[in-house]
């Protein structure tokens, strides 16, 4: 009987135990959701941020779709990305036909697969059943048509600085290309990466205005933003651009046109302080710096169709970032540089 008696002091026991372990238990939620807001946040759980979509339609004037396609063609890359080119020749030229079709990018170095959608009006394959406004939300705030988040190598993040009317002249130009039915893969990123950039899209919840042409220098930060110029020519380590380096060049990018990193373009003596106007516009027009010839990921084959005043626009402004001593030689084998903590051409003589 006695047995069967309960033990006053183990009853006492396990109830000071089962106290420690729910303890214990609140305690390490507390800390585990900590970390998460203190780190990724909640995004990659919950989802990106997304505006309600609206019911706006823009009006195809013939002035948007001039500057549209100027924009399209010669600046924000859409018509770049968004076709696929022949490699082989300087300049890689869009492949006819093609043209805003979409492109599977041929890089070992992106966490899965990476597609630039059709843009074109193709109802089955393309764009066809998009809104503007879905246009509109995907071009600046990096959510796709089907609430995804986009991988940021679509540079919604410049984006967000298009004002409203260019952001309209786009989608106009893009609606006025012929459909064309391009049976591509979709994008698919790899874990964790896939989860991590649900963090990146943000709302935009006020209007963007357009920058004054006449404001030289604010104006060509807006077409050098636009143009990706920074994106490019600043070094990544881990995904993020390194701290102190923005527009000193040595992002390593490997692809069908090869193995390249690529070039400082600050005014310090290490980058392009040689330049001068006239050659700035040559090398944006050729994709030659005099007898040196670049590379055809220097999208010179876009920049070219650019005017003249907003080439010396996009000159004068670079010529006000910060200068950055750091020496990028595609002549020379990557090696490790202390600066940038990446390997590139000439790294071993920082």
């Amino acid at each position: 009987m006695r047995a069967l008696q309960r033990d006053p002091v183990r009853g006492t026991q396990m109830k000071r135990l089962g106290k420690i372990l729910l303890y214990s238990a609140l305690a390490g939620a507390i800390l585990l959701i900590a970390v998460i807001s203190l780190t990724i946040g909640w995004r990659p759980f919950i989802g990106p941020k997304a505006r309600p979509l609206t019911s706006r339609q823009f009006e195809a004037t013939p002035q948007r779709l001039e500057r549209g396609r100027y924009l399209a063609i010669g600046l924000s890359g859409c018509r770049e990305c968004h076709s696929q080119h022949d490699w082989n020749t300087h300049g890689a030229p869009i492949i006819p036909g093609t043209e805003g079709g979409g492109q599977w990018f041929n890089m070992p170095d992106l966490p899965g697969r990476v597609v630039a959608p059709n843009l074109t009006p193709d109802p089955q394959t393309g764009a066809g059943t998009w809104t503007d406004d879905q246009f509109a939300r995907a071009i600046r705030e990096g959510i796709g048509h089907d609430g995804r988040a986009l991988f940021p190598m679509m540079p919604y993040q410049d984006f967000r600085n298009m004002s409203d009317e260019d952001v309209a002249s786009i989608i106009v130009y893009l609606r006025s290309l012929p459909p064309a039915h391009s049976d591509l893969a979709n994008t698919e990123i790899i874990f964790p990466v896939k989860y991590l950039i649900r963090s990146v899209p943000e709302p935009l919840d006020a209007p963007v205005s357009s920058p004054d042409p006449s404001d030289r220098l604010k104006y060509g930060q807006y077409l050098v933003t636009l143009g990706g110029c920074r994106d490019c020519h600043t070094p990544q380590e881990r995904g993020q651009p390194v701290a102190g380096f923005a527009y000193a060049g040595g992002l390593l990018m490997r692809g069908p046109w090869g193995e390249v990193s690529t070039a400082n373009i600050t005014p310090d003596a290490s980058g392009i302080s040689y330049y001068d106007e006239a050659l700035f516009i040559e090398m944006m027009r050729t994709g030659y710096v005099k007898a040196r010839k670049l590379n055809s990921i220097m999208p010179f084959g876009a920049f070219k169709n650019l005017t003249d005043d907003d080439l010396k626009a996009m000159f004068a402004y670079l010529r006000t970032v910060k200068p950055v001593q750091h020496r990028v030689d595609n002549s020379q084998p990557p090696t490790y540089c202390k600066l940038c903590r990446q390997k590139h051409g000439g790294g071993d003589q920082n």
